[in-house]
C-alpha cells in the first residue's frame, strides 16, 4: 500500500495537477486504520442489531468498501459538503457525526440525526456537512450538483464531494449534471463507487465503457484507482480537490471497490461465486493497512488488538444509547412536514 506505486487510468481529458503526495507517517496510518474499523465494527453491529429487528426497512451495509469514503475525508477541507446514496453510514461517521446519532436513527429512536424519522437511508447534519444518503438512484448526484452550485455562488473555497453508485452512473440525470458542471465549472468531485454490481447485475452487463471516461464528451477529466488500497484513494482524491478547488471545474474519480455482503441485508448474493468473494477478501483494505503497520513499521499485533476492542467498545455503547433512546411519540408523525410561512 504505502509503497508502492499503482498505476490509474486517466481520461484524455485531465489537465495538469499537482503529483505531489507526502508519504504517510505511523501516526496517519494508525489514524486511517481506527476511521476504516470504526466502519466495519458499526457495520457489522448494524447488521446484528437489524436481525434482532430493531433496525426496520432496508439497510445497505458497507463492508469491503471502507478505503473509499476514509481515504477521501481524510484530505477533504472543512466547509466541504458530502451527499451520497441509500450505501451510506460511513459516509455519515467518515464526516465526524457520532456513531451514537446514526446508530440511534437507524433503530428510528428520538436520538437519531433525524428524530428517528429517516432510518438508514435517509438522514443529514448541515452542522457536518453532510446532506444525506438518498434512496433514489442518482439523486446524490443531482443534489452535489447543487451543492456545488452553492459553494461557487457563495464564492466559500467549498467543494462538494457527490457519490454515486456503479448503477446510479447509468442515470440520465448523471449525464445532465456532468453538462451543467462543465459549463459553469461548477467545484464537484464525482466519485463513483464501482462495487462491481449494481443490486446484483455486474457492470459487465450492465455498463457499456469506463464510468470515469463518460465526462470526456463535457471535457470532465477522470481516472480509475484502485479502492481497496486507502493510500491510493488518498493520494488521488488529494489531487482531484485540489483540480476542483483551483477553478478548474468538476473532476470524475472511479473508485474500484468490492462489497462482501450483498446489496441490502435482504440480499443473499446468490449472484456471486464463494471463490469471487474469498478472492476479493485477499484484497480487505483493513487488513492490507495491518500489514503495511506490522511488516513495515513493527506495529505490535496486541496494539492493533488495543485498537479493535477500544473501538468494539465505542460501537456497543452506540447500540446501547440507541436501544436506550425513546421512540417517537405517535403525533410525532404529524410534526416536521409542513412549515408555515406568514
Amino acid at each position: 500500500m504505502a509503497s508502492t506505486k499503482k498505476k490509474t487510468k486517466k481520461s484524455n481529458a485531465t489537465k495538469t495537477i499537482s503529483n505531489s503526495n507526502p508519504e504517510p507517517t505511523l501516526d496517519d496510518m494508525k489514524k486511517l486504520y481506527e476511521e476504516m474499523l470504526l466502519i466495519r465494527r458499526f457495520e457489522e453491529k448494524a447488521g446484528q442489531l437489524y436481525g434482532m429487528g430493531l433496525i426496520g426497512g432496508f439497510c445497505h451495509l458497507y463492508i469491503g468498501q471502507e478505503a473509499v469514503v476514509t481515504g477521501i475525508q481524510s484530505v477533504q477541507e472543512e466547509g466541504d459538503t458530502v451527499v451520497t446514496t441509500y450505501r451510506d453510514h460511513a459516509h455519515m461517521l467518515a464526516q465526524g457525526m457520532t456513531p451514537e446519532g446514526v446508530m440511534a436513527e437507524l433503530t428510528g429512536r428520538e436520538g437519531g440525526y433525524s428524530r428517528g424519522k429517516g432510518g438508514s437511508m435517509h438522514m443529514f447534519s448541515q452542522e457536518k456537512g453532510f446532506f444525506g444518503g438518498h434512496g433514489i438512484v442518482g439523486a446524490s448526484t443531482s443534489i452535489g450538483t447543487g451543492l456545488g452550485f452553492a459553494h461557487q455562488y457563495r464564492n466559500d473555497g467549498g467543494v462538494a464531494v457527490a457519490y454515486m453508485g456503479d448503477g446510479s452512473a447509468n442515470q440520465g440525470q448523471v449525464a445532465e449534471c456532468y453538462n451543467m458542471a462543465a459549463l459553469w465549472k461548477l467545484p464537484v468531485l464525482y466519485v463513483i463507487e464501482n462495487n462491481q454490481y449494481g443490486m446484483g447485475t455486474s457492470t459487465a452487463r450492465h455498463a457499456a465503457g469506463q464510468l470515469y471516461a463518460r465526462g470526456q464528451g463535457y471535457g470532465i477529466p477522470g481516472e480509475q484507482i484502485d479502492g481497496m488500497d486507502v493510500f491510493s484513494v488518498q493520494n488521488a482524491a488529494r489531487q482531484a480537490l485540489d483540480y476542483v478547488r483551483t477553478g478548474n471545474g468538476p473532476y470524475i474519480l472511479e473508485v474500484m471497490t468490492y462489497r462482501f455482503r450483498g446489496h441490502s441485508m435482504s440480499d443473499p448474493a446468490n449472484y456471486r461465486t464463494k471463490e469471487e468473494v474469498d478472492g476479493k477478501k485477499n484484497e480487505d483494505p483493513i487488513i492490507q493497512l495491518r500489514n503495511v503497520m506490522m511488516d513495515q513499521h513493527n506495529v505490535k499485533e496486541e496494539d492493533l488488538k488495543s485498537i479493535d476492542k477500544e473501538i468494539k467498545a465505542r460501537v456497543k455503547k452506540a447500540a446501547e444509547f440507541a436501544e436506550n433512546s425513546p421512540e417517537l411519540a405517535p403525533e410525532e408523525l404529524y410534526t416536521d412536514v409542513l412549515i408555515e410561512v406568514e
